[in-house]
């Protein structure tokens, strides 16, 4: 939103203009960041209650999020002003909360705050890892240098989680498919072959018995078994924010499998290239760690880095740490003590980093080829049960006539 405001500053001096800001609250901070007495001030252009748009889900992306930071490390290489650019690339974003929190960083910086504060006022947006590698970036004098980096890893990332995610979107909705088609045959089209079944009078398969027992089922107490998994899929979602239940839960994904050794693969290939990326860019190795705990994604890993930052307080190795657990692979233990014992862990990190994404690129590549004809070979089957318990005895009814 823009403001135009009349004021007068220290000297006494009237001043006009007009101000950027998400709201008019950030504006007249701005203005009194800049110590500035405000006069008069409005907004150019009020949006009527039924223009406004209502925000339910208001989120930044994460592609959104590297090619912010791509492209404000090419605007400075530019020599293109901090707060100039901040205010550009808010102008061409098509996210109105993502625009909003750029505009409010562009205001803040302008006010005089360092841009690495600015950015961890929206925590949603830009993680603890960017920020303090935003931070290194300012105290060092290479901010275009970090910002590139950041943007490397944030985009290497992006398309790392897309594609494991890939791996499990279509076998889940091939699953769901067979499942949903599954209860919609047994819910109206079991029923009606049952009855032709029963006044035949022929002794029925045991299999035929258990398809229109679960048929019956469906039908009178389908109900009572949706509410209960309703039930249940919210209980596990509200378990899910406790810090018993996400331990619990974070744990059993590693634990489902050949899933579970891609997540764990993942979690490897992200704890490494994190802390690589912190190490190079300044940030203390406890700082670096604990900062790693916090954007890993998962519970298992985190109390492992946390417990490894607490073991390098008292003087003892990150190594020493990870061997005493086994997502952490003798491979990866190995390497980290060479790291350490050579004085080149940000280098050992970056290999093993490499490493573990073209682990992850393999497993996901050979798991989309085998997925196929297996769930090809599933759907078959459960095809072949329902016919067999289903529509055999109806042709040997045929046949008798």
């Amino acid at each position: 939103m823009k403001f135009n405001y009349f004021a007068r500053n220290q000297k006494g001096e009237l001043q006009t203009g007009t101000v950027e800001a998400p709201n008019q609250s950030a504006a007249i901070k701005t203005l009194q960041d800049r110590k500035l007495i405000i006069i008069r001030f409005r907004s150019v252009s009020e949006t009527p209650v039924f223009g406004k748009k209502i925000k339910l889900f208001d989120r930044v992306k994460r592609k959104e999020t590297f090619v912010f930071f791509r492209q404000l490390a090419i605007l400075i290489e530019a020599d293109v002003p901090l707060v100039q650019s901040l205010r550009a690339l808010a102008n061409q974003s098509d996210n109105e909360h993502f625009k909003e929190i750029i505009f409010g960083t562009a205001n803040d910086v302008d006010g005089g705050t360092a841009f690495s504060k600015a950015l961890s006022k929206n925590p949603k947006a830009f993680s603890n890892f960017a920020v303090n590698l935003v931070k290194t970036g300012e105290v060092s004098g290479r901010l275009q240098e970090s910002l590139t980096y950041l943007a490397d890893y944030l985009e290497k990332e992006y398309y790392l989680i897309s594609k494991v995610r890939g791996a499990m979107v279509y076998p889940a909705f091939i699953l769901f498919t067979f499942v949903v088609v599954g209860v919609l045959v047994l819910v109206m089209v079991i029923p009606s072959l049952t009855a032709i079944l029963l006044e035949s009078g022929q002794e029925l398969p045991w299999s035929t018995k258990l398809v229109i027992a679960v048929s019956d089922f469906l039908v009178n107490w389908g109900w009572i078994l949706l509410l209960g998994l309703i039930g249940f899929a919210i209980f596990v979602w509200q378990y899910k924010k406790t810090k018993q239940g996400r331990l619990i839960w974070d744990t059993a994904k590693l634990k489902i499998p050949i899933f579970g050794k891609i997540l764990q693969k993942t979690y490897l290939a992200r704890f490494a290239d994190n802390l690589n990326a912190l190490i190079k860019g300044g940030v203390s190795i406890i700082q670096s760690l604990n900062i790693s705990g916090q954007v890993i994604g998962n519970v298992v890993f985190q109390k492992i880095l946390y417990q490894a930052r607490d073991q390098v307080k008292s003087g003892r190795s990150i190594s020493s740490t990870l061997e005493q657990h086994k997502v952490f692979p003798p491979l990866f233990n190995q390497m980290v003590r060479t790291g350490e014992q050579s004085g080149k862990l940000d280098a050992i990190l970056g290999k093993l980093s490499s490493f573990y994404n073209k682990e992850v690129d393999n497993i996901v590549n050979n798991l989309s080829q085998l997925i196929e004809p297996v769930l090809i070979v599933g759907l078959a089957l459960g095809v072949a049960v329902l016919v067999f318990a289903v529509f055999m005895p109806i042709y040997n009814l045929a046949g008798s006539l």
